[in-house]
């Protein structure tokens, strides 16, 4: 497998950074939308309405594919263990500082295994199938969304199981984001970048990198967790400063 790094600094692939980018805007936008609702400046049921809902996961379904795919495009020629291990570190002190600010500001709805926690947790797993061929990734892939969304099992109700995802009850959270169904998503990653998917996407945005939507994107992209961890300060303080100026 070959891809083009070339015209990106730091090897970064373009159109990863551009898909990640668009995400991360996407979920600024999600949560715009349950902010203002939050505040009564939208109408009822706007933010919980299913097609909105089906928005957001489809957005979490994509950062959790992305997981997989640049766990193949980064160590495709051989494991890096101190790179993984700073990135896997970096989210997952990321993650606990998520939950720790939920617990202060909603502590009856905290954060106890959102995105964040999601994406640590698919790396380790993810890293470990390194090995795997696309269609076996493939098909476990599959198996694990399956599972996910018909596993219903009450000893997995407790909060410090829940995470796993064969609950019967889903436990009150601002973001919840098990392992199962969403690990299913990793692994279809894996396979996608392993069947050539991040070079067919390459190609396709070979003759539009340079234009300035794309270009915007790609910051996004490359700061999206940094933008994830501020958007919501952000979003919430500006909101309630206008609510206090108008």
């Amino acid at each position: 497998m070959t891809t083009r790094r070339a015209h990106h600094p730091k090897g970064r692939l373009v159109g990863i950074d551009v898909v990640r980018g668009s995400a991360i805007i996407g979920v600024v936008l999600f949560h715009l939308v349950w902010d203002l609702d939050l505040y009564g400046y939208i109408p009822d049921g706007l933010a919980t309405h299913p097609a909105w809902i089906g928005f957001g996961r489809t957005l979490a379904a994509t950062f959790m594919a992305l997981v997989g795919v640049g766990l193949v495009l980064a160590h495709r020629d051989g494991f890096h263990v101190r790179p993984f291990a700073r990135r896997v570190l970096v989210i997952a002190l990321a993650a606990v500082a998520v939950s720790v600010a939920t617990y202060f500001a909603f502590p009856a709805a905290f954060v106890t295994f959102g995105i964040l926690h999601a994406i640590a947790v698919a790396s380790v797993l993810g890293a470990m199938l390194l090995r795997l061929g696309a269609a076996s990734l493939a098909q476990l892939g599959i198996f694990v969304v399956l599972v996910g969304l018909m596993g219903s099992f009450d000893a997995f109700n407790s909060r410090w199981l829940a995470w796993i995802g064969l609950s019967s009850v889903t436990p009150p959270s601002l973001d919840f984001v098990p392992v199962f169904p969403w690990f299913g998503a990793t692994l279809l990653g894996m396979a996608a970048a392993k069947g050539g998917f991040a070079d067919a996407l390459e190609r396709g945005l070979s003759s539009v990198r340079d234009r300035r939507p794309i270009r915007g994107l790609r910051l996004a992209g490359r700061h999206s967790l940094a933008i994830y961890l501020v958007h919501q300060p952000v979003l919430l303080g500006s909101i309630e400063l206008t609510r206090r100026l108008v």
